[in-house]
């Protein structure tokens, strides 16, 4: 879309891509001219002895593309560097619900990282997504003013409760 313009006919879709190329494929496609859109998400991993932060696409191995296809003009996304293909049923690309890709917009900040929703409350589950907690599944037990949040854990047989920060945490 050369005039970043979003009209009534133009639409969201979905473009597979080749392994490990999100960003080759999102910078060829800015360059001529589509609107992306790649919503990624902080993971924490254990490597070694130590923990890292990283981010990764929401969806691996797939891209948001915005563009009308009624002109046609589609066909050039299939032979983008970093591209699969365009997801498809039958000849023509399947567009994405825009409220779909509009929610996602809203949850994302300007770099497209997913940020967490503040809805949290006590007595909800939660899965931690940073720290050396991370991928552990427990119940809020406390939550104060300055958003530091307990969380009961099931460890070794037992409850433990752990304080943490909103932020790290995401509603299972």
């Amino acid at each position: 879309m050369a005039d970043n313009e979003f009209n009534s006919q133009t639409g969201w879709y979905l473009a597979q891509l080749k392994p490990n190329s999100a960003q080759i494929a999102k910078r060829n496609l800015e360059r001529q001219g589509f609107e992306t859109f790649l919503p990624l998400e902080e993971v924490t991993k254990p490597r070694g002895s130590r923990f890292v932060t990283s981010r990764r696409p929401l969806f691996p191995g797939y891209i948001f593309v915005a563009f009308n296809a009624v002109q046609g003009c589609w066909r050039a996304i299939n032979s983008t560097q970093g591209i699969t293909r365009l997801v498809s049923f039958g000849r023509a690309p399947a567009s994405v619900p825009s409220g779909l890709v509009d929610g996602l917009k809203t949850r994302c900040d300007q770099a497209g990282k997913l940020v967490a929703a503040p809805s949290l409350s006590r007595g909800d589950s939660v899965a931690f997504i940073k720290g050396p907690f991370s991928d552990y599944v427990g119940q809020i037990e406390k939550i104060d003013a300055r958003q530091r949040v307990w969380v009961l854990l099931d460890l070794m047989g037992g409850q433990t409760r752990v304080k943490t920060h909103e932020a790290q945490l995401r509603a299972v």
